[in-house]
């Protein structure tokens, strides 16, 4: 769900690496299934967003929450977590609202990678990431999973206190559910193969870790829970071979990777009726109508190609803060340039963009590949 999208740029990037890849240019898309397995041809759900989150509330009502970047670039659509709303079990929504977190602390960073659970018929929470200050060039382990609490779906009351927080490293792309006796609480660890936190939790609110969810570097854990059934919980994920779902009895073992027949990211899945599922996940870059010069004729470029440790900055503008994006859009890296120099020997290999910004805010947007 969502921003955060660590190592799934890596992944899409073969799979769309000569289509628009800015997270202006993705758009979320939805598809129906009977199994949760085949889905029929998809529609597009919300331009210019990602990081998914969908949800049943009160009664046949959904609610799905993503990152937003809807265009102007600031503006209260940008890069705002929003939601919507569908009073007819998914098939029409309602436009676009961005929340509001009451009680944030004023220092914190922008909330991103939204999940969405109900609370008892009345009430939602919302987890996500952010961090106390905005962390130094990488996202790192002062990045935390926070909550807050909503009766209207569009204003949350912050809960204070990290709901997860690994001492040494970042959490990020929560996926939150209740299921058996408590809830599970799954963020990837880094790379596929580094598997996934799993934590557990009575209440929603303290939880303690148990074994991490064991992975393959086919496979990526970013993405987001669903009850099948009261024996049945899956997880919805994306890949190689496209989007994919793996269930357990506990939350604990996993039987195995089932393949849809969905090639894109970062999948939310919900059970609308005994044999209907509606799928919201991230789509193929498409062109909304950017203006492409700031790739080619802005002056700017990257060296070298592909990058390793280090990447530098080459062009005729000065460059004061930088963003580096995975390609669905998640926030990885920002800061400063040093003397032009920006150090990407953290970033796991992958193609990942690059928004510079001088001091007049004007923006110029580069992609760079990383091995």
């Amino acid at each position: 769900m969502k921003k955060g999208w660590l190592l799934l740029a890596g992944l899409l990037a073969s799979q769309f690496c000569n289509a628009q890849g800015f997270p202006w240019e993705r758009p979320l898309k939805m598809t129906w299934s009977g199994d949760g397995i085949t889905f029929n041809v998809p529609t597009i759900f919300q331009d210019s967003a990602g990081v998914p989150s969908v949800v049943r509330w009160r009664g046949d009502t959904l609610i799905a929450a993503f990152q937003w970047f809807r265009q102007p670039d600031p503006s209260p659509t940008w890069d705002r977590v929003a939601v919507k709303f569908s009073y007819d079990n998914g098939q029409n929504w309602t436009v676009p609202a961005p929340i509001v977190i009451n009680g944030l602390p004023p220092n914190y960073q922008r909330p991103f990678d939204p999940t969405l659970v109900q609370l008892g018929g009345d009430s939602l929470r919302i987890y996500f990431s952010s961090s106390a200050g905005m962390p130094p060039p990488l996202l790192d382990s002062t990045v935390n999973t926070y909550s807050a609490v909503s009766t209207d779906g569009i204003n949350y009351q912050f809960e204070p206190g990290a709901r997860v927080d690994v001492v040494d490293n970042r959490v990020i792309d929560p996926a939150v559910i209740e299921f058996g006796p408590g809830w599970h609480y799954l963020s990837p660890a880094g790379a596929p193969q580094d598997g996934a936190y799993h934590y557990v939790t009575p209440d929603g609110l303290n939880f303690f870790p148990v074994a991490m969810i064991t992975s393959d570097a086919q496979h990526n854990w970013t993405g987001n829970y669903m009850v099948n059934s009261f024996t049945e919980l899956r997880f919805y994920g994306a890949g190689q071979n496209g989007i994919w779902y793996n269930a357990s009895p506990n939350g604990g073992v996993w039987t195995g990777y089932v393949n849809t027949n969905i090639l894109g990211g970062d999948p939310s899945v919900v059970k609308v009726a005994t044999n209907s599922y509606l799928m919201v996940y991230v789509g193929q870059p498409y062109n909304v109508g950017l203006a492409e010069h700031q790739h080619a004729s802005s002056g700017m470029s990257i060296v070298p190609v592909p990058a390793h440790d280090l990447i530098r900055i080459h062009g005729n503008k000065n460059v004061d803060r930088y963003r580096v994006l995975s390609v669905t859009g998640a926030l990885i890296q920002e800061g400063r340039p040093n003397n032009g120099a920006i150090h990407v020997d953290r970033l796991p290999a992958g193609t990942y963009l690059l928004e510079l910004t001088d001091g007049t805010e004007e923006r110029t947007l580069l992609r760079f590949v990383k091995e």
